[in-house]
């Protein structure tokens, strides 16, 4: 099939290169010239494992191709994906003005049957602000379809080949039979396309994140109720993880959701109730916990310094929202780092992909080290934000030749509280008993 992705963002690159492996002919169109350029010589311009080899492999095989007129992108295609942002305005709703005008210019140019699909996250009825831009400005029959994009970044190319399910809204007979015969490929092992009403599909989307997002936040409160009653987290984690109507994922505590999906779509979930005057507090609870869940270790930091952080020099391991990206959007590293900034104390930071996203952002306020034992250097106490697996088993003799004292704070409970004791150090983490030197 000729498909035309419109937009190259984390979505639109993976979307587009996905679907050429399957042997489909992919046009992308962006309007940065120089991006479109580099992609042309086979520069990705993100980090996403595995996402490279299919990327190259498809470039060479002439399956996926770049440009920036849209033109030539849409005129051929027989579905049009918008993979275009959606960011959130200043009262929380999404933006949809790129989607909106996307969909004018594309209506301007086609000349025949379409299938047009918002990949986008877009709040309930977009579809129809879609639908209703085609319909003023082209008489060429249209069909607007939702199909929301289910991908974690750092496993985006398994999640896009291998999919729990792939959700599709549409009214439209015709449509509904070319994203089956689209998806058919994805789904050979039994996992479901699920069809329904436009309506529904956007709401899906929404539903799934705030979902994962109340599920880690719900977590993250009981961790906090934990280290108050002296329980252990851990044991809770396994006890509640065990019972199938539970399951055992996002069930791990932390310093609270980031990235570029959580954040957003809990607020736009929200606000789109308030629109129909529906209170939706579970949702408004979850942002506020979530917010103060992310520099918890700076209040726990305060506490073991008697309150002063000034002068004292901290290592951050980890700066990416999460592990196996470079992505630093809502991460909850960038607030312990201006937290502690603001209390006057000294940071060094790796991570072993997001450096440079952080130093366009916080410039030369913090240092950046070349590797996690540098990173170390004569440092008063180590502070662990993002669970990269190279910070699972470290050289902890090394470490100690390296810290000016044996203190770590771990955001994300990556050792074992038995280890921590033989090893003599202070590790304070989340929602387990403080291990004393």
């Amino acid at each position: 099939m000729k498909i035309a992705v419109v937009g190259t963002g984390y979505v639109g690159l993976v979307t587009g290169t996905c679907l050429a492996e399957t042997g489909n002919d992919v046009v992308c169109v962006d309007v940065n010239a120089e991006k479109v350029a580099k992609m042309r010589n086979g520069e990705i311009p993100i980090y996403e494992p595995g996402l490279d080899i299919l990327f190259l492999r498809n470039i060479v095989q002439k399956r996926l191709t770049f440009t920036t007129q849209l033109e030539e992108a849409v005129l051929d295609a027989q579905i049009i994906f918008m993979a275009l942002p959606t960011p959130p305005g200043g009262d929380g709703s999404a933006d949809l003005s790129y989607v909106l005008g996307a969909s004018k210019d594309i209506a301007r140019l086609i000349k025949d049957y379409k299938v047009v699909v918002t990949k986008s996250t877009v709040p309930v009825g977009t579809a129809d602000k879609v639908r209703a831009v085609f319909a003023e400005n082209t008489s060429v029959e249209v069909d607007v379809v939702s199909n929301p994009e289910f991908l974690r970044e750092g496993v985006a190319v398994e999640d896009f080949m291998k999919p729990d399910r792939v959700v599709v809204g549409t009214s439209s007979d015709r449509a509904r039979a070319l994203m089956a015969e689209l998806y058919g490929p994805y789904v050979r092992s039994g996992n479901p396309i699920i069809f329904m009403d436009e309506r529904s599909s956007e709401l899906t989307k929404y539903a799934a994140n705030s979902f994962l997002a109340t599920k880690i936040t719900f977590m993250n409160e009981i961790a906090n109720m934990c280290e108050l009653v002296g329980a252990d987290v851990d044991m809770v984690r396994r006890g509640i993880g065990s019972d199938a109507r539970i399951g055992k994922r996002f069930l791990f505590p932390g310093v609270g959701y980031g990235g570029s999906c959580f954040p957003k779509d809990v607020q736009a979930l929200a606000k789109s109730a308030d629109e129909v005057d529906y209170d939706f507090s579970i949702l408004k609870s979850v942002m506020s916990v979530n917010e103060k869940q992310k520099t918890v270790l700076v209040e726990k930091m305060k506490k073991y310094y008697n309150g002063d952080l000034a002068g004292k020099k901290f290592a951050i391991w980890g700066l990416a929202f999460k592990p196996e990206t470079d992505d630093i959007r809502e991460a909850p590293a960038l607030y312990i780092i201006d937290a502690l900034l603001a209390e006057n104390a000294n940071i060094v930071a790796y991570d072993p992909e997001a450096m440079d996203n952080v130093k366009r952002l916080k410039g030369d306020r913090i240092a950046f080290a070349a590797d996690p034992y540098e990173a170390l250097k004569d440092v008063d106490a180590l502070v662990i934000v993002t669970e990269w697996s190279l910070f699972r088993n470290p050289d902890f003799a090394r470490m100690e030749e390296a810290m000016k004292a044996k203190v770590i704070f771990d955001g994300r409970n990556l050792y074992d509280l038995n280890r921590m004791v033989d090893y003599g150090y202070y590790y304070n983490s989340i929602g387990r008993i403080i291990v004393e030197q």
